[in-house]
């Protein structure tokens, strides 16, 4: 599923609008955001995070690699990926733990082992002022998920 996001806002609401989609307990779930330096990552897992409930700052996990969230909905851990240079190392990040929340994850190519275990792609990439988000479901559950984000009706 291909959207055109003109600007900050429209990344935010699809934020939104990922997060409605996605069941009542988040457990379990695998989100892998891919995308150049600035396409938006950041901007997408931050605006999910807060529409799950987070009120408070939602920092970049570049240096802490996995930040935790504890919601209402579940756990969420925003995961940076891009200071990993080995598959190996996930283990020592405590990966396993993770599997009790829903996990985003900014540069899963680093780990390419994690896509087996990932439900969606998330793949931002310029486009003039604006950005493309590619959503594809990598799992049943998030193929269909992604089937329920599609519009609806004729398409103009």
């Amino acid at each position: 599923m291909k959207r055109f996001l003109p600007d900050e806002a429209a990344t935010i609401a699809f934020g939104q609008e990922v997060l409605d989609a996605l069941p009542v307990d988040l457990a379990g779930w695998t989100m892998l955001l891919h995308g150049e330096l600035g396409a938006g990552k950041s901007t997408f897992a931050r605006a999910l995070i807060r529409a799950a409930g987070h009120l408070g700052p939602v920092p970049s996990p570049t240096y802490t690699l996995v930040e935790p969230y504890s919601l209402s909905r579940g756990n969420i851990y925003h995961v940076d990926l891009y200071r990993v240079s080995d598959e190996e190392e996930l283990r020592y990040l405590g990966w396993n733990e993770l599997e009790n929340g829903c996990r985003i994850v900014e540069w899963p190519d680093r780990a390419p082992g994690i896509t087996e275990q990932a439900d969606l792609a998330l793949t931002l990439t310029y486009e003039g002022e604006g950005r493309t988000a590619d959503l594809v479901g990598l799992s049943d559950r998030g193929k269909a998920l992604v089937s329920r984000l599609m519009p609806k009706g004729p398409v103009t």
